[in-house]
């Protein structure tokens, strides 16, 4: 059976199952507008990801996590995911490897419906800022049984304290941008080995999903990865 006709069959419950086989999440689905999707090879996009620490157990004991080399999280998606674009006859997208990067932030707002929170990153009605997106695959065809999702309104709406804008020890946060300098200046310092260890503060400081942030090994090799190389793993 051909790729193109093993896709066309393909149904969207059972890409969920391969997802979750290589400890991956799946991220929603979108159909990109006509002029994008011949740029891109493929009529339908999955996104990949991770919800809270559900990558975690899966990418902490995998070679790319204990080889010592370099971005570690990003080589580990790249393997995984490429290997299942494979199987499944589809195409590999990444958020790293660029310039030029893939539009992942468009996407996400279009696949689940997201928003910006006040310190950017986007915000998920149940898993808050504790979310990530890790790659897509994408496909010559719909499934037939995937049903796209309707946008709903931010939580951040009825948040009038709004904790993450306040948190930060060094004010990095504002309405109006982010200080990625002062925040990576405030990490290398002493006076940072809460963010360090523990997470962002201010990311910590949301009351959406916070039974989903993630553990202290988790979050210190995100904020050293961040510390290290100015990216976020």
């Amino acid at each position: 059976m051909s790729d193109q006709s093993r896709v066309s069959i393909l149904q969207y419950q059972a890409l969920v199952g391969e997802v979750k086989a290589v400890g991956l999440e799946p991220r929603g689905g979108l159909s990109p507008a006509p002029e994008e999707a011949t740029a891109l090879g493929c009529r339908w996009l999955l996104l990949l990801g991770a919800v809270g620490g559900s990558v975690w157990p899966r990418f902490s004991v995998s070679p790319e996590a204990l080889d010592g080399q370099s971005h570690p999280m990003n080589r580990w998606s790249t393997r995984v995911i490429s290997g299942l674009a494979e199987r499944l006859g589809a195409r590999a997208f990444f958020p790293f490897g660029g310039p030029p990067y893939q539009p992942f932030l468009r996407w996400a707002q279009t696949a689940e419906g997201l928003s910006p929170s006040p310190i950017g990153m986007l915000i998920h009605p149940k898993h808050g800022l504790w979310h990530a997106y890790r790659g897509a695959l994408g496909f010559a065809a719909v499934p037939q049984d995937w049903k796209a999702s309707p946008p709903g309104p931010s939580p951040c709406n009825g948040c009038a304290a709004r904790p993450c804008l306040s948190t930060c020890p060094v004010g990095a946060f504002s309405g109006s941008g982010y200080d990625v300098a002062l925040c990576r200046n405030h990490l290398a310092s002493g006076a940072g080995r809460d963010c360090l260890e523990g997470g962002c503060l201010a990311r910590r400081a949301c009351p959406i999903g916070q039974d989903l942030a993630y553990d202290p090994e988790q979050a210190e090799f995100h904020m050293q990865a961040f510390l290290q190389s100015g990216l976020t793993e």
